[in-house]
């Protein structure tokens, strides 16, 4: 093999983006191996945050006779109820999420559900493999955050469960 055909070899496997080859001809032994390139860094999932509508002042009308009552304008304090904090199941694997044990069949949780610890939520289909996801807290299960027959990532969030006090 000369240096042109070794050439357009490379140039071929760059261009159908091939990671790794190995060619055996006679004596000839060449294995070409590229390096990966770098995965871009993985940025926070800024799909879920909590907004707080700050309501605006709204003063009552003078009243009929003239005056105006100023302890009735005065700042009322704003009251917010604390944050309700909800435990989040994310993907122990990567593979595909699949609400029920089979097509057909109901899922095996609705949002709404109590939950127990242990309880199977889904399952992972991974490498021809079906592996259950089971719950770790007990609670009530308040959002699906995947659909049924998508590809999920590791750490991935699938559920959002409100622990039981």
């Amino acid at each position: 093999m000369n240096q042109k055909e070794l050439k357009e070899l490379i140039e071929f496997l760059i261009e159908k983006d091939i990671a790794e080859f190995e060619l055996e001809r006679g004596d000839v032994k060449i294995k070409i191996k590229r390096a990966a390139e770098p995965a871009p860094l993985a940025l926070p999932d800024s799909r879920y945050f909590a907004v707080h509508p700050t309501p605006t002042p709204v003063s009552p009308p003078p009243p009929a006779s003239g005056r105006v009552d100023l302890a009735a304008n005065a700042a009322v304090p704003e009251v917010r109820e604390p944050e309700e904090v909800l435990y989040i199941v994310r993907s122990p694997i990567v593979g595909t999420f699949y609400e029920s044990p089979s097509p057909g069949s109901p899922p095996f949780v609705k949002v709404g559900d109590p939950l127990e610890v242990g309880q199977v939520l889904c399952i992972v289909e991974a490498m021809k493999l079906m592996n259950e996801i089971e719950c770790d807290v007990a609670g009530e299960l308040v959002k699906k955050l995947i659909a049924n027959g998508q590809p999920i990532e590791y750490g991935q969030e699938l559920f959002a469960v409100r622990p039981s006090k």
